[in-house]
């Protein structure tokens, strides 16, 4: 296992994974358009596999998936950094373009995707999911 680094825009907050993550995703919901004007690539983590310095402010709404999401972001430069569900606190999300080696990781699924704009371009070579997604499995320990 390697454990991955990562901060946001102005390196106010940094982070570091001790853990593998149970799936990495690229998200097309319209929460993730909102923060990236496209789809989003988001790794699912133990929360207990995250640690982080550095000042976070939070935002939490009612996702697409009608649960109760928190995001994280930072409080100087406003970078989204990670989320939660109220549906799985056991897991973080962690937003893949702030690892320090972005190509680390590379997702498996679109999700979502019957909300992906006209023109987006999705990998045919990746799973299609249409909206929410099973749940992760939890980590074998």
């Amino acid at each position: 296992m390697t454990n991955r680094t990562g901060s946001c825009l102005c390196g106010a907050v940094r982070f570091t994974l001790a853990t593998e993550p149970v799936t990495t995703r690229l998200c097309w919901c319209r929460d993730c358009q909102h923060l990236a004007a496209n789809g989003t690539v988001n790794m699912i983590v133990a929360a207990d596999g995250l640690s982080v310095s550095g000042s976070v402010s939070e935002y939490t709404s009612t996702a697409d998936s009608g649960n109760t999401v928190t995001r994280q972001f930072c409080s100087t430069c406003g970078t989204q950094l990670f989320a939660m569900s109220s549906a799985r606190p056991q897991f973080r999300v962690v937003r893949v373009g702030n690892l320090d080696d972005p190509s680390s990781v590379q997702p498996s699924v679109n999700i979502w995707a019957s909300r992906a704009p006209r023109w987006a371009c999705l990998d045919a070579a990746l799973e299609r999911v249409e909206q929410q997604p099973q749940p992760p499995k939890p980590p074998q320990i």
